[in-house]
């Protein structure tokens, strides 16, 4: 077994963890507080990410861990692990079974590894930047299409302000059709080739670090929408399936 192998295997333990502590909540009664940036978090959310950060703190002590409700440890370790127990909190809240877990693991600042792991229905990728597999098998992104043959995904127009908003409109009305909702699992099914594009912005480094190495495996692309690679992009996100429909999409963003 490489330590590639052994990482990506560590960080299925780690979404085991995380599954186990949130299913007890999933449409059951718990309190749900607003954060300073307006985002619910709730007690899923705390003990999904407790949970993974003890085992992380027991089998590499030497890791840094960035997590969205408990913060940084040693975040300029050579890895770091980043941590969203529930991206989606909304819809996990709303009893949605579209949230999902997101690990990703950081070496040397590039993702490296990422996990993206729906506790209810039970879809799972994993990723290395080299392969991705969907539920144990290998999966592909779709083949390469125009954008006017293409599905674009994003959460919610209310993510974007309204400079972005008013330059993703331009993707979407050239779009074959746009699908709202599904927050992280849209990248697993960009991955699995039934979506051909997620476009995002203000994501957060826990929002994006475990999608990179997914996309990448399946075949697919993901930067900013400067171009630049996701580990340096200012949460302005475009997954896609080709190297084409990307630059198509990031034309249509002013992003030439």
């Amino acid at each position: 077994m490489t330590d590639t192998d052994r990482l990506v295997r560590f960080a299925e333990t780690l979404a085991d963890a995380a599954g186990a502590a949130i299913r007890p909540y999933f449409r059951a009664g718990f309190d749900i507080e607003v954060k300073s940036d307006a985002s619910p978090v709730t007690a899923a959310d705390r003990a999904a990410e407790a949970a993974m950060r003890r085992l992380i703190e027991a089998a590499f002590p030497d890791h840094g861990i960035v997590g969205e409700e408990y913060g940084d440890h040693r975040a300029d370790a050579e890895f770091v692990w980043v941590l969203d127990p529930i991206d989606g909190t909304r819809a996990f809240v709303a009893g949605r079974p579209l949230f999902g877990t997101l690990i990703g693991l950081l070496h040397e600042g590039r993702p490296a590894v990422g996990v993206i792991d729906q506790p209810i229905i039970g879809d799972r990728w994993v990723g290395d930047g080299r392969s991705a597999q969907f539920n144990g098998r290998a999966c592909r992104v779709a083949p390469s299409k125009p954008l006017a043959s293409a599905r674009v995904g994003t959460t919610s127009p209310q993510a974007f302000d309204p400079a972005n908003f008013a330059r993703f409109e331009r993707v979407r009305a050239a779009a074959l059709d746009t699908l709202y909702g599904g927050d992280c699992h849209n990248y697993g099914l960009v991955a699995s080739g039934h979506l051909d594009m997620v476009i995002e912005a203000g994501l957060k480094l826990h929002d994006w670090a475990a999608l990179v190495p997914v996309i990448e495996g399946a075949g697919g692309i993901a930067t900013g929408w400067d171009r630049t690679p996701g580990a340096d992009s200012e949460g302005r996100i475009v997954a896609a399936s080709c190297p084409a429909l990307h630059a198509e999409a990031l034309a249509l963003l002013g992003c030439v």
